[in-house]
C-alpha cells in the first residue's frame, strides 16, 4: 500500500579521496589499476539485461600504452539498435508504473556501490580507457557520477512535491509522467559522469532509454552498467549498445516512438541530429525533447587589476588538467600588456614541471589524448602555428609523440590576431592561444572577446577591481553559461555550478540541477470538481 509523501533529502556533495603517497585509497586504485590491466575483458551489449555479442570484435587499448590489450567489445547491427527499442518500449508501462520510492531506491543504492564497492574499479576502468589521471578519475567517475544519482533523485521528489491550488469545491493535481516512447542517450568519451547521467537521468522519470558511448568510453560505461544491473534496474530500461552513428540516427530518429534524445558531444552532430528529427517531426507520437551540450570555445579574460599567480594557476589547470579534453576547459586567454609577460613567464615555467606518461604513476599530470584522430587533429593545428608566416608562434611545448601513446605537449601558442584560427576554433587538447591586448582598451576587448566564437560554453575572468568584475560580469552575459570569477572555467560541482552553455553550445538545460529532470517529464494537469453543476446557466443570464 503506497499511501505516504517520500521524500528525498538534499544529499552532500560526495568527498573527493586525495590518494596521497601511503594512503588507503592509493593503496586500493593501484591494486584495481593492476587487476584490471591484468585481465582481457570482453565486453557485450546489454539488451533487455541480456549480454549480446556479435561476429565482430573492436579491441580496447589505452590511448598512453597502445601496445596494451585491455579488452575487447562489440560493434552494434542495426538488428541489435531495433533489438533495444524494442527491449526499452517492452518495458515503458511496468517500469513507469512503479512507485517512485522504488525507482528512487535503485539509483540511491548505484550510488552507494559506486561509493564503495565499485569506487576504484570504476575509477582504474576511466583512468585505463580514457587516460585519466588518479584525481581526473576520482573527481568524475566516482564524485560527480555519484552526486548526479543522488542529486537527481533529490531533485525529482521536489518535482512531485509541487502542486497546483486547490479552490474550496475542486481538487487539482498535477502528475509529473515519463515520455511516451523512448528516450536516446548519446554520451562522450571524456566524463564517465556524463556517459552515467545522461541515460539514468531520464531513466529515474520513468523513461526508458538506449544508451550508446562513445567507443572510447565503453569500458568504463560496461562497469556503470553492471553497477546498475546489481542496484536492480529491471531488463530493459536502459540498454547499452554500440552502434556507429549513422546506423543509430537513421533507426531512432524514424521511430514514432522516439521521444527525445540527451546528448553532450560535438555542434555538428547535434546540429544534424536536429536536422533529421525536424525532417521526421510528422512520424512522433510526440515531439521529443532535444537536450544537447556540445562544443565550446572557453575563454579567461584577465585584466589589469588580476593576481599574476591566479591567473597562472588557473590557466595551468584550466587549460591542461585532462590534456585540455574537458567541454569547459580554457583554450582562448586574453592578457593585459601590464602584466603579459609576467604572466606568459610563469606559465612557461609551471609548464615545464608538468610530467607526462603513463596513468600508472601517479606522478604524471598529463596523459594521452583519447586517439589518433584526436592526436592527429591536435598536432595539425600546432603544425599550422609553425607556418604561420609569424601570425602566430609557440611559446611553450608542440612537440607531439604517438609512438607508444598519443601524447601531445602541453601547449601555449601566442598570436597578435584576436581572430586566428586557435583563437575561433574548438580543438579540445592541451592548447592554450593567448593573445595580449593594450590595457587601457579592456572594455572594447570584451566586444572582441565575444565576437570570436559562435560558442558559449564556459568562461573566466581575473580581476580585483570590483566595478570591472560587474561591468565584465554585465558585457559578458550571453558569452557563457558557465561564468568563473576569478577561477578557472572548468569543474562544475553538481547542485552548486549546474552545466550547461547556449548559443553554439547547446540548449543550457543545465544537468547537475533540477532544470535538467524537467525535460523528462509530461505534466498532467487533473481537476476534479466534488459537486458538479447541474444547469449550463450562469446567474448573469437571469431577467431583472
Amino acid at each position: 500500500m503506497n499511501n505516504a509523501y517520500f521524500d528525498f533529502a538534499e544529499p552532500k556533495n560526495e568527498p573527493v579521496l586525495s590518494y596521497a603517497p601511503g594512503s588507503h585509497e592509493r593503496k586500493a586504485l593501484q591494486a584495481a589499476i593492476a587487476e584490471l590491466k591484468g585481465q582481457v575483458r570482453d565486453i557485450p551489449m546489454y539488451i533487455d539485461g541480456r549480454e549480446v555479442r556479435g561476429e565482430v570484435k573492436k579491441e580496447i587499448r589505452p590511448p598512453h600504452e597502445k601496445s596494451h590489450l585491455l579488452g575487447h567489445f562489440y560493434p552494434s547491427t542495426e538488428e541489435n539498435v531495433h533489438d533495444a527499442i524494442d527491449a526499452a518500449l517492452s518495458v515503458r508501462e511496468t517500469w513507469a508504473a512503479l512507485s517512485w520510492e522504488h525507482r528512487a531506491a535503485i539509483f540511491m543504492k548505484a550510488a552507494d556501490l559506486l561509493a564503495t564497492k565499485y569506487r576504484f574499479r570504476m575509477n582504474a576502468a576511466t583512468m585505463l580507457g580514457q587516460s585519466k589521471n588518479a584525481y581526473q578519475a576520482e573527481i568524475d567517475s566516482s564524485c560527480e557520477l555519484i552526486d548526479f544519482l543522488r542529486f537527481n533523485v533529490h531533485f525529482l521528489s521536489q518535482i512531485y512535491k509541487q502542486q497546483p491550488l486547490s479552490p474550496s469545491g475542486m481538487n487539482n493535481r498535477m502528475e509529473y509522467r515519463p515520455l511516451e516512447g523512448f528516450v536516446l542517450a548519446v554520451t562522450p568519451f571524456n566524463f564517465t559522469a556524463i556517459g552515467g547521467n545522461l541515460p539514468t537521468a531520464p531513466a529515474m522519470c520513468g523513461n526508458v532509454v538506449v544508451w550508446k558511448p562513445a567507443n572510447t568510453q565503453v569500458y568504463s560505461a560496461s562497469v556503470f552498467m553492471e553497477i546498475l544491473k546489481e542496484a536492480g534496474l529491471p531488463d530493459g530500461v536502459i540498454n547499452l549498445i554500440y552502434p556507429s552513428g549513422p546506423v543509430l540516427g537513421e533507426i531512432c530518429y524514424a521511430h514514432p516512438y522516439f521521444a527525445g534524445v540527451h546528448f553532450t558531444g560535438s555542434t555538428a552532430v547535434f546540429q544534424s541530429m536536429w536536422k533529421s528529427i525536424g525532417n521526421n517531426i510528422s512520424r512522433y507520437k510526440s515531439y521529443p525533447r532535444i537536450v544537447g551540450e556540445t562544443g565550446g570555445k572557453d575563454f579567461v579574460f584577465v585584466h589589469p587589476s588580476a593576481n599574476v599567480n591566479a591567473v597562472v594557476a588557473g590557466l595551468a589547470r584550466g587549460a591542461f588538467e585532462y590534456q585540455g579534453q574537458k567541454c569547459s576547459a580554457a583554450s582562448r586567454a586574453y592578457l593585459p600588456a601590464n602584466l603579459a609577460t609576467e604572466i606568459k613567464e610563469k606559465l612557461v615555467k609551471e609548464l615545464k614541471t608538468m610530467k607526462m606518461g603513463i596513468v600508472d604513476d601517479f606522478t604524471n599530470f598529463i596523459n594521452a589524448v583519447i586517439d589518433e584522430a584526436s592526436f592527429d587533429n591536435i598536432k595539425r593545428y600546432i603544425d599550422n602555428v609553425k607556418d604561420s608566416n609569424g601570425a602566430a608562434t609557440i611559446l611553450c611545448g608542440g612537440k607531439c609523440d604517438k609512438s607508444k601513446g598519443y601524447f601531445v605537449e602541453p601547449t601555449v601558442i601566442e598570436t597578435t590576431d584576436p581572430s586566428y584560427v586557435t583563437m575561433c576554433e574548438e580543438i579540445f587538447g592541451p592548447v592554450l592561444t593567448i593573445c595580449v591586448y593594450e590595457a587601457d582598451n579592456w572594455i572594447q576587448e570584451l566586444e572582441v572577446l565575444d565576437g570570436t566564437s559562435p560558442y558559449a560554453l564556459t568562461g573566466a575572468i581575473f580581476a580585483q577591481d570590483r566595478h570591472a568584475i560587474d561591468y565584465m560580469t554585465k558585457a559578458l552575459v550571453n558569452s557563457a553559461g558557465n561564468f568563473y570569477i576569478n577561477d578557472k572555467p572548468t569543474g562544475a560541482v553538481v547542485g552548486q555550478q549546474p552545466f550547461g552553455g547556449a548559443r553554439a553550445s547547446g540548449t543550457n538545460d543545465k544537468a547537475g540541477s533540477i532544470l535538467n529532470l524537467y525535460r523528462w517529464l509530461s505534466a498532467r494537469t487533473i481537476k476534479e470538481t466534488f459537486v458538479p453543476v447541474e444547469d449550463y446557466r450562469y446567474s448573469f443570464h437571469k431577467e431583472d
